[in-house]
């Protein structure tokens, strides 16, 4: 048994908001320095605000949905034609999508996966089924009553990417089973992996399908940010209508920044991310080695860190609560397995998109902590 812990956004808030100035290593919310050609960009804001009362709205959203979708290599996006909305984030976008879905329906949901994924569709009265990656990774697709899967790719926490074959066998799948297909793709501008046309391999497929594209995986611009929720001709579901009982738009200001770190995306900004990322990678990998741990995930892309500790030491819950105790703030893998918590007991999480020196030091005093804690008596948690 485990000690029930909040969920992560809540560990995250208490990052943020921690009056001690703790080292938040749990969002995976960009925090990197800006670069000099984003710098450029955000001195541009005043402009953009002129040009937010000059220009229509719908020329400045239909540019940044085309300049953003460009850069994660989306180029069949139903860019133009009113099926892609602008939301203020992805998790409004996935609870508009979990309020158009019939009441009771059962969904199969990716597990592991970021819990409020999970908590949102819970909460709109939805049954969950949990889909493993390993069910993923062998084409194993669920049937009715299912009436929809839903599927994070890249991955969150491991950094899985669905092959582009498994997509379309997923896609062929539930077009026969009449399934709805719902992919979180909030980290895919990171992986290029990750960036063959799902928009095409969807439609292609015949399937009915939900996509959520979100921008603050990406930009260190303090939740000016955008989640795109995509839809096809296909679907019945009162998408439109969740849309509008909870906002009227995104902010035209917003909408333009994206435009332009998009295009900086694409020349040169996501070669420096990634690097910066990878750096940071490193470095938390050569501090737990140290103690005798490894990262789980060794090949992932993404901006986390999934660290795994072995069965015979302190568990990662034990080890969150002694590292916020010491002013470093991570998060503990077992929300992450909304429908199995023990089965994430054994991983812990930290977050790469941060100056190095800030992954350095959280990587350096978990080592630390796990050290310690391995040489006291070990008490269970629960």
């Amino acid at each position: 048994m485990i000690t029930e812990l909040a969920n992560l956004t809540a560990m995250e808030v208490d990052a943020l908001t921690d009056i001690d100035g703790g080292l938040n290593l749990t969002d995976g919310h960009a925090r990197l320095p800006l670069s000099a050609e984003q710098a450029a960009i955000v001195a541009r804001i005043p402009a953009m605000f002129t040009e937010a009362s000059r220009r229509a709205f719908p020329d400045i959203e239909r540019e940044a949905h085309a300049a953003f979708l460009r850069a994660v290599g989306q180029h069949t996006a139903p860019i133009g034609t009113g099926r892609i909305l602008s939301c203020y984030s992805s998790t409004l976008a996935t609870d508009i999508v979990a309020r158009a879905l019939p009441t009771g329906t059962t969904i199969a949901v990716l597990h592991p996966t970021f819990d409020n994924i999970a908590d949102l569709f819970t909460t709109r009265g939805l049954s969950l089924t949990p889909l493993s990656e390993a069910q993923l990774l062998e084409q194993d697709w669920p049937g009715p009553p299912v009436g929809a899967i839903v599927v994070t790719h890249p991955n969150n926490p491991t950094g899985l990417v669905t092959p582009e074959g498994h997509l379309r066998s997923l896609a062929e799948h539930a077009a026969r089973h009449g399934q709805t297909v719902v992919i979180d793709a909030s980290f895919r501008g990171q992986v290029l992996a990750a960036q063959y046309d799902t928009y095409a391999v969807l439609e292609t497929a015949g399937a009915d399908w939900i996509v959520i594209e979100d921008t603050g995986k990406l930009w260190p611009t303090h939740e000016l940010k955008i989640g795109l929720l995509a839809y096809s001709a296909r679907t019945g579901l009162p998408i439109d209508r969740a849309f509008s009982e909870s906002l009227l738009a995104a902010s035209p200001v917003v909408l333009q920044l994206i435009t332009a770190l998009a295009q900086d995306w694409e020349n040169g900004g996501r070669v420096r991310a990634a690097a910066a990322v990878e750096r940071n990678r490193a470095a938390v990998r050569e501090a737990v080695e140290g103690a005798g741990l490894h990262l789980a995930d060794p090949d992932s892309q993404i901006s986390v860190a999934r660290v795994e500790l072995p069965a015979d030491g302190p568990d990662s819950s034990l080890l969150y609560k002694d590292l916020v105790t010491r002013g470093v703030h991570v998060l503990p893998c077992a929300p992450f397995h909304w429908a199995d918590p023990e089965s994430g007991q054994r991983f812990i999480r930290l977050s790469l998109a941060r100056p190095s020196e800030v992954v350095r030091t959280g990587a350096r005093k978990l080592a630390e902590s796990y050290r310690r804690l391995s040489a006291q008596p070990v008490v269970p948690t629960g």
